[in-house]
């Protein structure tokens, strides 16, 4: 089932945010740089999300006491971010290519991470993950690029592929039929990143990690290792 978005929400979901910065240069320039300029709506999509999947490396340990964690421009800079700012920079690089694209979030319960990453969080639960929604052939498509290539091949699994029609969420189970993530709550989908919610929501679900070093962790040398 298709539908036909009014045009003014349309062009909000393809106006840059505070955080979606869809109109910073660096962005626009990786966004032009990942797809030929005539690719259809749906090939852009997809190439788009590949190239922050894998051109991005997902790390949990960023600060999420940091607005800069959770602004696409600046993740894109770092080269490394965690669910939502990588779910904010490909929203941000399909709004550069006048495809419109929100935030989403939802907990998810992870019950295949690092053990040294469990420690620190307390829980396997992953409160208000983010993924992305984009607009293609009439219809909002769900897609998360969180893990890397390169972390997937040291978890076990097979990278999540997006083919800009079915929805890409996180895979239900590993390569060896392990329940992997399972979606819990869903809290919406919105405009633009609200950083200053999560901040505060992140600092009181994960009070653990607060006064934690985090520095120099990884969690694909911790994949390796465990």
């Amino acid at each position: 089932m298709t539908e036909q978005l009014p045009d003014t929400i349309s062009r909000l979901y393809a106006d840059p945010g505070e955080y979606v910065d869809s109109d910073h240069p660096a962005v626009e320039a990786f966004a032009r740089a990942a797809v030929p300029s005539d690719a259809s709506a749906r090939d852009k999509a997809r190439r788009l999300y590949t190239a922050v999947r894998d051109g991005i490396r997902y790390n949990p340990y960023v600060s999420m006491r940091s607005p800069e964690s959770y602004r696409a421009s600046s993740v894109l800079a770092a080269g490394n971010g965690y669910c939502v700012g990588k779910a904010a920079l490909y929203a941000a690089a399909c709004r550069v290519h006048g495809i419109p694209a929100r935030v989403g979030f939802a907990d998810v319960r992870n019950h295949l991470t690092t053990e040294k990453l469990r420690q620190s969080m307390g829980s396997d639960l992953f409160t208000w993950h983010g993924f992305t929604e984009v607009f293609v052939d009439g219809a909002w498509r769900k897609a998360t690029p969180t893990f890397n290539d390169t972390l997937c091949a040291k978890l076990g699994v097979k990278p999540l592929d997006f083919d800009g029609h079915a929805d890409a969420l996180l895979h239900p189970f590993d390569g060896e039929g392990r329940a992997y993530m399972q979606y819990v709550n869903d809290h919406g989908s919105y405009h633009d990143v609200p950083a200053k919610f999560l901040m505060r929501e992140m600092a009181r679900e994960y009070a653990n990690m607060q006064g934690e070093d985090l520095a120099g962790r990884d969690m694909e040398r911790e994949a390796t290792e465990q």
